[in-house]
């Protein structure tokens, strides 16, 4: 078997390294550099997300991810002013009912891309941007690149972000609506705001402090052990400069009405809309880090019908949206389709059947929650 996955995100990099693992050829293509595109930078990792890293990853990157987790996130504060400071003032569990998060600990999404990627080095196509596909009669499918290259596998899959390319020409009926919402979202060191009082009184849970008629969310992040030191003691491959800069720091985000007119806007419009906010809040926006502040917009995709099974699929945001969640969600898919395939090469199970199961079990799971998006993407 031979499978092509179009996106080098965290569920298209899960699923190659899975197939791998299984004997199963497996190639990802990726339009974008190997640094990939702004995203935010942190992303806060469930079971989900952590069981599908385990079953599909070499133990040495499991390790690696699992060395600098920030620690565990058990609740959600919310925070007010109260007699002129800031305190918690309630707290929410994290159970996944009502649309609340589940347990887990924030991970630095850069670094766990980074090492997502390594050990596959000869499988990712960086610079390869899909155009379309064609299923042929011997039950192939035919894969064509905007360079006009083309590949041809068993199975292609469409792991490629909201604005999926595999999606668009696979199910054309299935549409991402806008909602309307937007966010800026950054990070700031946490030695630039350790003094604020704001890291010890939120610790390692997620907050949304609610303050003048603005809400921001918050959420620090110390690594269990330090990047660079986890790099030499469990994944030495992982590429130096993905551990060289990075540090403990404070991530966030706010509401916008409107998209900031660039990508160079972004922090200062952020600004603005915190100056009237209490000293301590203020000072995470300007003293944030300019050049990973982001500009996001939160759409949605409908639950469509089930469509008949056939040697093309999709994972992840491709296919289903969730705020804050994509990333465990697009992981968990990556392994349940992962098991799915393995079943269908060691002839357990027909092809089709195989992918008809992972599809039914996606659909069950994973739709109809909005998500959050780069703007202009």
């Amino acid at each position: 078997m031979r499978v092509i996955v179009i996106g080098a995100g965290l569920g298209g990099l899960t699923l190659a390294h899975g197939l791998r693992r299984a004997g199963i050829e497996v190639v990802v293509y990726e339009r974008d550099g190997a640094l990939g595109r702004p995203q935010g930078v942190s992303l806060h990792l469930d079971d989900r997300g952590g069981s599908a890293l385990r079953a599909c990853l070499p133990p040495a990157q499991v390790a690696m991810v699992e060395a600098t987790t920030g620690g565990p996130r058990e609740q959600t504060l919310t925070l007010s002013e109260v007699d002129g400071a800031l305190a918690v003032v309630g707290t929410r569990p994290a159970d996944g009912m009502a649309g609340r998060a589940l347990p887990g600990r924030q991970v630095h999404r850069p670094l766990l891309r980074a090492i997502l990627l390594t050990g596959l080095a000869d499988v990712v196509r960086f610079g390869a941007e899909f155009t379309r596909f064609e299923r042929r009669a011997d039950g192939t499918v035919g894969v064509w690149f905007a360079d006009g290259s083309r590949d041809t596998a068993d199975v292609l899959v469409g792991a490629d972000g909201i604005g999926s390319a595999v999606r668009r020409r696979y199910l054309p009926q299935v549409r991402v609506a806008d909602t309307g919402r937007r966010m800026l979202m950054g990070a700031t060191p946490l030695r630039a705001v350790v003094g604020t009082g704001l890291p010890g009184l939120i610790g390692d849970s997620p907050a949304a402090a609610r303050v003048r008629g603005t809400t921001m969310a918050l959420g620090v992040l110390r690594f269990g052990e330090p990047p660079e030191a986890a790099r030499q003691r469990w994944l030495p491959a992982l590429r130096q400069a993905a551990v060289a800069e990075v540090e403990d720091y404070l991530m966030w985000a706010v509401p916008v009405t409107q998209d900031p007119p660039g990508p160079a806007a972004v922090w200062r419009r952020a600004k603005e809309l915190t100056k009237e906010l209490p000293p301590v809040l203020r000072s995470v926006v300007d003293q944030a880090w300019p050049e990973v502040t982001v500009a996001l917009r939160i759409g949605m995709i409908p639950p469509p019908p089930a469509w008949p099974a056939g040697p093309v699929t999709v994972i992840g945001d491709a296919i289903h949206l969730a705020p804050g969640f994509g990333g465990n969600l697009a992981m968990r898919d990556a392994h349940h389709l992962c098991e799915a395939l393995v079943e269908a090469h060691r002839g357990q199970r027909d092809l089709l059947d195989a992918v008809g199961s992972y599809e039914d079990t996606m659909r069950r799971n994973s739709f109809a929650t909005p998500v959050a998006t780069k703007a202009g993407r």
